[in-house]
């Protein structure tokens, strides 16, 4: 991964997800990988790497949430957009006032996704401008 570009990493249990977001993503001019979980990432060169996570909320073993904790407790910091289908403000603000850059109620725009991912990379002190 010697590419200059920043890197967003997925972490969703929907297949469908992790096939198109990074396409869209691609085109905002990041690098992506994608992971069908919490363990699968933590276990990834991406741990260390990202710049950025993209997060689901509910996922089978170690949710959206979890996975936040437990960075927390490693002291990763990594910005991070949670995003989920479903819409509850409640969780939403919690996850905000817990640190998280945004989170995103399924089906979010192109224009929602863009927003909240140049506010978590230039948040990173990193110049980057898509």
């Amino acid at each position: 991964m010697t590419d200059q570009r920043k890197l967003v990493a997925v972490v969703d249990d929907d297949e469908s997800v992790r096939e198109a977001l990074p396409d869209l993503l691609r085109s905002f001019g990041v690098q992506v990988e994608a992971f069908a979980s919490a363990k699968a990432f933590l276990s990834s060169l991406a741990y260390d790497l990202a710049d950025c996570l993209i997060l689901d909320v509910a996922m089978p073993g170690m949710t959206g949430p979890e996975l936040q904790a437990e960075l927390t407790v490693r002291k990763r910091t990594i910005p991070i957009i949670f995003v989920t289908a479903m819409r509850d403000d409640v969780v939403r603000t919690r996850l905000i006032q817990r640190g998280a850059v945004d989170c995103l109620f399924k089906p979010f725009s192109e224009d929602e996704l863009h927003l909240a991912l140049r506010v978590a990379l230039e948040g990173t002190g990193s110049g980057w401008n898509p």
